[in-house]
């Protein structure tokens, strides 16, 4: 679906960090990008979790032709600042989000929800629980197997929110099991091409930069640089969350931080869920043992 003339592809910019070089073409930070074949899942704790974090990206992929899904997990069931809208809260921020991810350009079609409650998503990982009901997994590897997801975006992992923790697993574990000849009745397989992280608010582990010799104050790896004019789409879109901003009031605010001349930043971890042991560096270090 395209957004038509307001957003343009020149309003982004790609940076890849650990190789310190910029593109306008999005091959810096999806290999193999094909945007009339794409299909971009992004995995939302909360509903408004994908919008704060990955605005730019589910922008760009619109404006490019790919497909954009959005996936909430959690029903928003906590997110009440007033005791009387304790029972009404679910059903309202329901009708928020599709006018919040409308703004974007984005159809009721392509947000799926699982509706799991708030602070208990953790409850639910897995095949079959100790309740003996299915969990999540299931559900996730059907959808994404009939939407043909091709790039996942996952909460980040680190301390931020135990929901956006138990996302992060779902995605990790789950994810690349869309693609193995494995459960064939939930959907022919079909392989996700490249994983990315995205930051609500918190920073993301040291882990990426401690093994690739970055400072740990450059904890993402990817840098996407936006016009103005995209930053405001998304603060539009995020405006519509109307029972929500008492609570996103801080998170608003530091939404500023992200400038930097007359561009907005927004960072991700490109990682790879499932990383191949290398028997190369074993052999090296064993023979030259032997040499001994």
């Amino acid at each position: 679906m395209l957004l038509g003339e307001s957003i343009k592809m020149s309003d982004f910019m790609f940076y890849d960090i650990n190789k310190k070089i910029r593109s306008s073409d999005p091959r810096l930070i999806f290999p193999d990008w094909q945007p009339e074949n794409e299909t971009i899942a992004i995995l939302s704790p909360h509903d408004d979790d994908a919008l704060l974090g990955a605005g730019y990206i589910m922008l760009y992929a619109l404006t490019a032709g790919a497909r954009v899904y959005v996936l909430i997990f959690c029903n928003g069931c906590f997110g009440y600042s007033k005791p009387e809208l304790k029972d009404k809260i679910v059903e309202i921020r329901k009708k928020e989000t599709i006018n919040a991810y409308r703004e974007l350009g984005l159809t009721e079609e392509n947000i799926i929800r699982f509706d799991y409650p708030d602070f208990s998503l953790r409850n639910f990982i897995g095949y079959i629980l100790s309740s003996k009901e299915y969990g999540v997994l299931p559900r996730l590897i059907k959808e994404l197997r009939r939407i043909k997801a091709t790039r996942l975006f996952v909460p980040n992992g680190y301390r931020e929110h135990m929901d956006h923790e138990a996302t992060y697993y779902i995605g990790s574990y789950d994810g690349p099991q869309v693609g193995d000849p494995v459960i064939v009745d939930l959907g022919e397989p079909f392989r996700i091409k490249s994983y990315l992280q995205y930051s609500v608010w918190g920073d993301f582990s040291p882990e990426d930069a401690l093994v690739y010799g970055r400072s740990v104050s450059l904890r993402g790896n990817i840098v996407i640089a936006v016009s103005r004019h995209v930053e405001e789409k998304v603060r539009q879109a995020i405006r519509k969350f109307e029972s929500q901003q008492e609570i996103l009031r801080y998170i608003l605010t530091q939404r500023e931080n992200r400038k930097i001349d007359d561009r907005y930043l927004e960072i991700y971890m490109l990682y790879d869920p499932r990383p191949r042991l290398n028997y190369e560096p074993y052999k090296e270090i064993v023979a030259a043992i032997d040499k001994q």
